[in-house]
């Protein structure tokens, strides 16, 4: 992966980051999972950041993102976590019986050009299981 440069820096900034339902309930299936990683993906390229690879499990989601210096990697979850919850809860009446769609916990490790071929296998391999 290359460095990224814009006027005043060089940078290789990536995220792999997981996080889960409530309860971690196996809610993230069928239409519920297309619809979660299309906004997923919707909300990064608004915010210019870049997926690398977007995993979403029944009760878990792993999201491999590349970002700006300026972003840390809450801010990452919270914008994805916050869009998914809205539109999912509006369009599926069931995942309203959750208290929150999401638990406000989150796994966060940063990569670079060394680990990032691991973090995708993990991530391609999640998709199979």
């Amino acid at each position: 992966m290359d460095y990224q440069r814009d006027e005043h820096r060089v940078h290789l900034i990536v995220y792999h980051l997981i996080w889960i339902p409530k309860r971690r309930k196996p809610v993230l299936v069928n239409s519920v999972a297309q619809d979660c990683a299309t906004l997923i993906r919707q909300k990064c390229e608004t915010m210019g950041w870049q997926v690398l690879e977007l995993a979403i499990q029944p009760d878990h989601v792993h999201l491999f993102v590349r970002v700006f210096p300026t972003t840390a990697a809450a801010d990452v979850v919270k914008a994805c976590k916050g869009i998914t919850s809205h539109e999912l809860r509006q369009k599926y009446p069931h995942l309203r019986k959750l208290p929150s769609l999401w638990t406000r916990a989150y796994f966060a490790s940063t990569a670079g050009n060394v680990s990032q071929d691991t973090i995708r296998r993990y991530i391609e391999a999640q998709k199979g299981v």
